[in-house]
């Protein structure tokens, strides 16, 4: 346990790296994750919620995908489709898996999604599986929705339906970083790199160890 510590701690601290402050939002992220929930961060545009999602997939040996919510996103973007394929026998349907099979989905901008897109996630975050064309499909293991949405009072934005609300585990308000994590910020990023490097601090196996751990508590 106390080497499972250890390893939470050295990703956050990776993390630390890209994310200058939101020590909180960071700490809580790692409690949804390791508590096998899902989470839902809401600020306004720039203040670096895709990077801190983006950021802790990488810090983890987990499969990561990213869905850019838009007002003409269909569900079928989200969970797959049926396509036609040629093969030795002739044409035949194969279900092409969409983003959501991923060990982590950055469901980006999600309140600009229209409701029915929205809803598409319901059984993916719930059951943990995607029901096509009369199949059932399991998702990955571990498998985490972190979303990320605008304050609903912006133009363009849907409100997330109760149903999907309920289904994350915490809702988490990014502020606006202190005027000296400001100036940190562009010390970091004026020094031609454009992506500060983080290296992997925590294994697939180790997240279910600690899920056991929390599991048992």
């Amino acid at each position: 346990m106390d080497e499972l510590q250890r390893k939470v701690e050295q990703a956050r601290e990776e993390v630390a790296k890209r994310i200058v402050g939101q020590q909180s939002v960071v700490e809580q992220l790692f409690v949804t994750v390791l508590a096998d929930g899902n989470a839902l961060l809401e600020s306004n545009p720039g203040l670096g919620k895709t990077t801190m999602v983006r950021t802790v997939a990488e810090v983890t040996d987990l499969t990561f995908s990213r869905i850019q919510n838009t007002p003409d996103l269909m569900p079928s973007d989200i969970t797959g489709t049926e396509i036609i394929r040629e093969s030795d026998t002739g044409r035949e349907f194969v279900f092409e898996k969409g983003p959501v099979f991923a060990n982590v989905v950055l469901a980006d901008e999600i309140n600009r999604a229209t409701p029915k897109t929205q809803a598409a996630l319901l059984e993916a975050m719930q059951e943990r599986q995607v029901t096509a064309a009369g199949e059932t499909y399991e998702l990955p293991d571990p498998f985490f929705v972190l979303a990320t949405q605008n304050p609903i009072d912006q133009g363009g934005t849907y409100a997330l339906p109760e149903a999907q609300t309920d289904r994350f585990m915490l809702k988490l308000l990014v502020d606006y970083p202190e005027y000296d994590e400001e100036q940190t910020i562009v010390d970091i990023y004026t020094k031609g790199s454009e992506t500060v490097p983080v290296e992997r601090a925590l294994t697939r196996e180790e997240i279910r160890a600690a899920q056991r751990h929390v599991r048992d508590v």
